[in-house]
């Protein structure tokens, strides 16, 4: 049962840090939200005196420490709720539903703004312009479905594109590459299929957190007429376009990357039972990320007229998309921690440090006889990644030259070893200490 707690003034109700799953709603007082700006480091104070706000849901539903202080300003009674008591009033309250997706939709939106900012994105491009740069930011990295993909939805937008010569000629090139792509996919999909070993989605079919409540919410015959099938490179939802879908991937892996400067950098990779394209249908504004099929995706796909609807309607899955809001916050905040390490070093190994904190990559099992050849020692704080250097380079903020130079400094020391299609991280902590000394060299600046 809910419980009514009076606390004196100057009372702490939490401290940053703590781990601590309750939510509160205040009943009447005045609280300080009191908080350190990753950035600048400078404190700021947020005072909550309205009657019936509730504080301390993302940490408290994501399971993770406290991002604020809450300190008491005048005497105040709050109603603390469990997790559990929390979701019941939660999902039985329809303007309470609406209300919280659109704000964590809006601050997630923030936190991506701030991310384009410090890769130094510019500040407005239009929206022909953007999807332009989107199907040369592929182009240039010679992935040629999601380049085709990108042409078509350009020149459904503009038509007049398509009489451009520039934009002629890298539509024939990346339909000409493509074409061989698809040959060579084909005659491996034969060879594999012939030896028993097919399977479309390679490793990407790994379930998530959510799948069990995914699979439930939307386990409903009516649904089967939204379902949508990708393949791999496919673009499902790009960048600037305006946002009429959203999606729940129901086998698969979603790669979410924004075009900056002319380069795609990765934002976060989505797994199976995650909801994806929903920010831009609650705020009305343009798609913020392009969104990409890694291997075949099996999705529904749902229209922006029956959003409302369907989240107020299905109570389940409004709270699914709650929860899938504050990991992405946490996730994004995470790595914009991450981008603020100004020694391209460190940056790379807090990478490895953000994939260890909350499992955004999954760790590749490698055979007893590799591991064995590799001379990698059964530690518990070795790890094997499904990385390139690529992908560091993207997730780092870097470009790919920086990133190859860092990452073989890394592995003349043997504390990384890069691979064909994987690299192996010989110790996580010592990639942690890296990190850790550097941060507390910037906060002396401070």
């Amino acid at each position: 049962m809910p419980k009514s707690i009076s606390y004196n003034k100057g009372s702490i109700v939490y401290f940053e840090g703590d781990k601590d799953e309750r939510v509160f709603i205040l009943k009447q007082g005045t609280v300080a939200l009191t908080s350190v700006d990753i950035q600048t480091k400078m404190t700021a104070n947020t005072f909550i005196k309205e009657p019936g706000t509730f504080f301390g849901i993302k940490s408290a539903i994501s399971h993770c420490p406290r991002e604020e202080t809450v300190t008491v300003v005048e005497p105040t009674v709050c109603i603390v709720l469990t997790t559990a008591e929390f979701e019941d009033i939660f999902k039985a309250n329809k303007p309470l539903i609406m209300k919280m997706l659109r704000i964590f939709s809006t601050e997630l939106r923030q936190v991506h703004k701030k991310t384009a900012e410090l890769l130094n994105q510019d500040s407005f491009v239009n929206t022909e312009q953007g999807l332009l740069d989107v199907a040369k930011s592929f182009f240039d990295d010679a992935k040629w479905r999601s380049c085709v993909g990108a042409c078509t939805r350009l020149i459904k937008a503009n038509p007049t594109y398509a009489a451009d010569s520039e934009f002629k000629s890298m539509v024939k090139i990346s339909q000409s590459h493509l074409n061989e792509v698809t040959r060579m996919e084909e005659e491996q999909k034969k060879r594999l299929i012939a030896d028993g070993e097919y399977n479309p989605y390679g490793n990407n079919g790994l379930s998530t957190d959510y799948q069990d409540e995914a699979d439930r919410a939307f386990d409903i015959p009516a649904f089967k007429r939204f379902a949508k099938t990708y393949n791999d490179g496919e673009i499902i939802i790009e960048e600037y376009e305006r946002g009429e879908t959203f999606y729940l991937i129901q086998l698969g892996l979603v790669q979410l990357v924004k075009c900056v400067n002319g380069t795609n950098k990765n934002l976060d990779i989505l797994r199976t039972g995650e909801l994806f394209g929903e920010m831009a249908i609650l705020d009305n504004s343009p798609r913020s990320a392009t969104c990409i099929a890694k291997g075949r995706v099996d999705c529904l796909e749902f229209n922006k007229e029956n959003f409302e609807m369907l989240i107020t309607g299905t109570p389940q899955i409004a709270l699914m998309l709650l929860k899938l809001f504050c990991k992405r916050i946490l996730d994004q905040k995470r790595r914009f921690k991450m981008l603020l390490i100004d020694d391209k070093h460190a940056r790379i190994a807090d990478v490895f440090c953000m994939f260890e904190e909350n499992g955004s990559m999954p760790t590749v099992t490698l055979p007893e006889d590799m591991k064995k050849k590799l001379r990698i020692m059964h530690s518990d704080n070795a790890r094997v990644y499904s990385l390139s250097v690529q992908d560091i380079a993207h997730w780092a903020g870097l470009d790919v030259q920086t990133t190859e130079e860092e990452c073989s400094r890394f592995e003349a020391t043997g504390r990384i070893k890069i691979l064909d299609s994987y690299m192996i991280i010989s110790d996580i902590t010592d990639m942690r200490r890296i990190v850790d000394t550097k941060l507390k060299m910037m906060n002396r600046m401070f």
